[in-house]
């Protein structure tokens, strides 16, 4: 439940960086480093163990450690409080603390790693897949992009145009849910629609059965599109992007 936790680093590169840094600090000290699978690790049954060293927020965990040693039969460990560095360069909407959670902030935006060329795939557009909850802020990505010089589909849009009388899913999606979806000028109520389909999983597979394929479909005729227009990078916009 870390923030950002696709950003963490892998813990053999973190072992490596904890070891280096002790080993600068005091090199003449034996240091194990030991994975922790559970909230406690050996610290509530190592009989070995004397002193713990906590920071102000993680005093409570210190506490609760010692709780548990109790009960296990072992002494409580000395509890060594320290202060916590501050990072005089923190942003606004970033921890005082140094922090581990606005470095990965900050990584945002980064390459993490050369993109991995598919064969299958063609080489342009390179085409970027933008998806989040309703305002989760991908149009402002969207448009911020599209300033930059990309392509923009907005799968929203065009899932609009499917209902649409002559779209490619009018005539599925009303042979499906009956004329009673249709106000009088012909076009599908899409309240009306909703209401067929809200809390029912069977009649929302149905209807996105036959929705998303056509989306799908546009959304490839919009890719073609950008690449007939020359643009170097073409991006998606699409709240269920994955599904």
């Amino acid at each position: 439940d870390k923030v950002l936790m696709e950003l963490i680093e892998p813990y053999e590169l973190r072992v490596a960086k904890v070891r280096e840094f002790l080993e600068d600090v005091k090199p003449s000290l034996r240091y194990d480093i030991v994975r922790l699978l559970d909230p406690y690790g050996p610290t509530i049954t190592d009989p070995d163990l004397q002193c713990l060293v906590v920071s102000q927020e993680t005093r409570r965990g210190g506490e609760a450690v010692n709780k548990q040693r109790l009960e296990n039969g072992l002494p409580a460990l000395a509890l060594h409080e320290i202060l916590l560095m501050q990072d005089p360069d923190h942003g606004e909407n970033e921890e005082e603390k140094i922090s581990s959670s606005s470095l990965r902030h900050r990584l945002l935006g980064t390459l993490l790693r050369p993109p991995r060329q598919d064969p299958a795939l063609p080489s342009r557009p390179y085409v970027i897949g933008l998806t989040g909850g309703t305002g989760s802020g991908k149009t402002s990505i969207a448009r911020l992009l599209g300033g930059l010089g990309a392509f923009l589909i907005d799968a929203d849009k065009l899932g609009h145009a499917v209902y649409v009388p002559g779209g490619p899913a009018y005539k599925q999606v009303v042979a499906t849910f009956g004329a009673e979806i249709l106000s009088e000028d012909g076009t599908i109520n899409r309240k009306v629609l909703g209401t067929k389909v809200f809390g029912n999983q069977e009649q929302l597979k149905s209807l996105t059965d036959i929705v998303w394929p056509e989306i799908a479909r546009m959304v490839k005729e919009q890719i073609r599109e950008a690449e007939a227009q020359g643009k170097a990078v073409c991006v998606l916009d699409a709240a269920v992007l994955l599904e």
